[in-house]
């Protein structure tokens, strides 16, 4: 019953992915791309300079803030899982794909994080809010459909990423000796499924603290350790770039079988790594306190960059430079901790499943943050009483425990059907209202080209005031001496 389940979704998830889902975002990817003239790429100097940015009002949600955000949400275990995955099931082609999709879906993170912030809400005290259901509802004129992505939202994030996170790092346990996959799974399953618990029912405030505090610093550590393991392994270099470029361009492999191609597990797995068009990372987007929404839709580029040009290429750099077996029996946690065993010996897996962990624990945590958001929209922006949160926060914490012990196979299936669903609402939504991102960027430009610190007034692009409750001109006026002071800063540099 289960495998006839199981072999259910995986058909859905192959027809999803090719062709629907690999036309759409590259389409979009590329569309972006030429109307932006390659934003993603062209202004990425002033992305970087945008992130030091500071917020004068310190109630406000800063630009650094809201990456910091999107990025903790899209760094997790799919840079360690996903990515060796992607290489022991597809190839190691499979990299470049993940590149490749990187770069053209930066363009797509940069116009939905725009459009986040041009219609994002303010709240009771002032506070920014709002995310993909707000513009998917202004450009398909339809409340039904906005509701509808919230619900894959929440599929996504309460269901599919959770039955994922918690599958994922349970395998990473595989390789001890006191392993047994008859009760080990459970045991694991309870006890990330208790922290998590403690911490979404008001408590373990100290453990929340502790990992926001760690977790950046065990990214940086393992972006190091990836580094001496590639130094050491520096003579297989040249022979690993010509596996990745010569698997990713065999093109008679790639379309004899197509759905577990490098092509089609590199888009899959950087997809599900770096999110970009997926329309989550916009939720946080839209909470960033600006002067312009193009500021934080090019530092959401960044956000896209560091979950795949760096930690999942550190991953991949890491495993194939060893050159130690790839296949499906170690695809998953199992890869990557051969390769760094065959480095630092017992203390590499240790330390993949420390660093899994940490990933595992603040992604499952962040994912209810988008949550939240979908479920108020669901609600018609009426706060959730007391009760139905925490009925909604104990299914949430069961679905952890269940995914330690579900089959691989059906958990990568239902996160890549959700998030594909997601994807499928939201992209087109960017398309239709992609020419309004395009103004913005038309007039960020051009107050950047006057030595101006840019400053965004709705009417300037065309848009109508009672369609936003930001943006407003005596909004914008009130901004105006802070505008010149840095103006002349802006000018002197």
């Amino acid at each position: 019953m289960l495998d006839d389940i199981t072999r259910q979704f995986e058909k859905i998830d192959d027809f999803l992915y090719y062709p629907v889902l690999m036309i759409v975002l590259i389409v979009a990817g590329v569309y972006f791309t030429l109307r932006t003239k390659g934003v993603q790429i062209r202004l990425f100097k002033e992305s970087c300079k945008l992130i030091g940015e500071k917020n004068d009002d310190k109630g406000k949600v800063s630009s650094f803030q809201a990456l910091m955000v999107s990025t903790a949400s899209r760094v997790g275990t799919g840079n360690i899982i996903g990515v060796s995955t992607a290489i022991c099931l597809g190839g190691p082609g499979a990299c470049f794909w993940m590149w490749i999709m990187c770069i053209i879906g930066a363009a797509s993170a940069f116009i939905e994080s725009t459009l986040a912030q041009i219609y994002k809400r303010k709240d009771a005290e002032g506070n920014a809010y709002g995310g993909p259901a707000y513009y998917i509802d202004k450009a398909f004129h339809s409340k039904k459909m906005a509701k509808l992505f919230c619900i894959f939202l929440i599929a996504t994030y309460a269901i599919g990423f959770n039955l994922l996170c918690s599958f994922n790092l349970q395998t990473s346990f595989q390789t001890y000796s006191f392993y047994d996959e008859m009760t080990t799974p459970y045991i694991i399953g309870f006890v990330i499924a208790l922290l998590v618990g403690i911490c979404l029912m008001g408590g373990g405030k100290r453990i929340v603290k502790f990992t926001s505090l760690i977790v950046p610093v065990m990214g940086i550590l393992y972006v190091i350790v990836s580094f001496i393991v590639i130094g050491i392994n520096i003579k297989n270099v040249p022979a690993m770039f010509s596996d990745i470029f010569s698997d990713a361009f065999d093109f008679k492999a790639i379309f004899g079988g197509m759905a577990g191609s490098c092509m089609i597990l590199g888009i899959k797995r950087g997809l599900y790594s770096n999110e970009a068009g997926v329309g989550s990372a916009p939720n946080a987007s839209a909470s960033a306190h600006v002067s312009h929404p193009v500021k934080q839709g090019l530092v959401q580029t960044l956000s896209v960059y560091i979950d795949t040009l760096v930690l999942c290429t550190a991953t991949a750099f890491m495993c194939l430079s060893t050159g130690v077996d790839r296949n499906s029996a170690v695809s998953g946690a199992p890869y990557v901790q051969n390769a760094l065993s065959s480095v630092f010996g017992d203390i590499g897996p240790s330390f993949i499943t420390i660093s899994m962990i940490l990933f595992a624990f603040t992604t499952l945590l962040g994912n209810l943050y988008y949550v939240d958001n979908a479920l108020v929209f669901l609600n018609n922006n009426i706060p959730l009483s007391n009760q139905f949160r925490r009925v909604f926060k104990f299914e949430c914490v069961a679905v952890i425990f269940l995914g330690s012990a579900v089959s691989v196979d059906i958990a990568w299936a239902i996160a890549d059907i959700t998030m594909g669903g997601m994807t499928l609402i939201n992209l087109p939504a960017c398309m239709i209202l992609g020419g309004v991102a395009i103004k913005a960027l038309k007039d960020y430009e051009k107050q950047k080209k006057a030595k101006k610190n840019p400053i965004f007034k709705a009417s300037d692009i065309g848009i109508d005031l009672a369609e936003v409750d930001f943006w407003k001109d005596e909004e914008a006026s009130g901004n105006t001496e802070e505008a010149e002071a840095e103006s002349v800063q802006v000018a002197e540099e």
